[in-house]
């Protein structure tokens, strides 16, 4: 895991207070200037340099000191240590869930953040429910062969279509929104089952799967060989799916089911103030802007507007007004269940 600290030119260093129940604590200051420790995803870290962190440093004459890795790893790593300097961590919804169950975070107050008020109603609902502060959207829609497939595609039911019969591929149960997606076409409110219907319906579906796919790239090749007529797919790698398999066709179907990275302030924060001016800024229609476009990360500040050929392949508008938000308070305690049934119906 590698740390790197990055600064503004700044006009003068000046004592800062750091904002821990009012106590200076260690750490908090680096070289008179305020500090937020931030551990977050390594990647485009060039860009986050400049476009993210760079112009925060400067306006709250502060520097940034980055942790990056996977999610795991630095979920992991977080939670062993009780002495940890990581101020605020950005993560997956399903781990930002987690921490909030395992006590990890503090306890957000929307109050202090002004920008939470344009937050998407789907972004709204999970950072109400106390699971991170979601700064990006991305949902799952279903990318199709036209003329393999001989009809048009336009929501999750038609997978089950037996038109499709060996012809579907969908992601492992690590995207835990195919058991919401199979519930749903059942007719049932997963909650009310933990998910039994949802169970049934996938071994309805299997004659139609060829085989459930890990990675993006097992999907390109699948595609390209004719193995495959239609998957769900998430929204991040629809790019380079096309890219190498130009004639396909992607339809986000009404009613997606959305999935966000979230922020969330640690327990251990030296700087909860500074820590808050920066979820306030991550949230801000004048960055989300820029990192639609630099970073191809979709807003969840509703007031954020791209053209059409720059949203093109972000959960946008409506389709992230109507996403169907999935509860990983509820997901997370049945996930090891889910599993073991996923491995007897889809991958016996």
């Amino acid at each position: 895991m590698k740390k790197r600290v990055l600064a503004a030119v700044c006009m003068a260093a000046m004592a800062v207070t750091a904002c821990s129940g009012g106590a200076e604590g260690e750490g908090a200051q680096a070289g008179g200037k305020q500090k937020l420790v931030l551990s977050t995803y390594g990647l485009s870290e060039d860009i986050s340099a400049e476009e993210v962190y760079a112009p925060f440093e400067e306006q709250f004459n502060c520097q940034i000191v980055t942790e990056t890795g996977g999610t795991n790893d630095r979920y992991t790593k977080l939670k062993a240590d009780s002495e940890t300097t990581i101020d605020v961590i950005e993560l997956s919804q399903a781990m930002a869930a987690k921490g909030a169950e395992e006590g990890l975070f503090e306890t957000i107050d929307l109050s202090k953040i002004e920008h939470a008020s344009d937050l998407i109603a789907a972004a709204k609902t999970l950072a109400d429910n106390g699971q991170g502060v979601p700064y990006t959207i991305n949902s799952i829609g279903i990318m199709y062969n036209p003329e393999a497939v001989g009809f048009e595609i336009t929501g999750f039911d038609d997978l089950w279509k037996p038109e499709l019969a060996g012809m579907v591929s969908i992601p492992e149960i690590t995207t835990t929104a195919m058991v919401y997606m199979a519930s749903d076409h059942a007719g049932v409110d997963i909650k009310t089952d933990n998910g039994e219907a949802a169970f049934k319906a996938l071994e309805e579906l299997k004659p139609n799967l060829v085989k459930t796919y890990a990675k993006s790239s097992d999907l390109i090749n699948m595609f390209t060989s004719g193995e495959v007529a239609a998957a769900v797919v998430g929204d991040f790698g629809v790019p380079t799916i096309k890219a190498a398999n130009p004639d396909l066709v992607y339809v986000t179907p009404e009613g997606t089911y959305a999935n966000f990275n979230t922020i969330s302030i640690t327990k251990n924060c030296q700087n909860k103030e500074l820590a808050y001016e920066y979820l306030n800024y991550r949230l801000s229609a004048e960055l989300q802007s820029k990192t639609g476009k630099a970073l191809n990360e979709a807003p969840t500040n509703k007031t954020v507007t791209f053209t059409e050929e720059e949203s093109q392949n972000m959960t946008y508008g409506p389709a992230a007004e109507k996403a169907k938000v999935l509860d990983y308070g509820f997901v997370n305690p049945l996930l090891n269940q889910w599993i073991d049934q996923w491995n007897r119906i889809i991958n016996n």
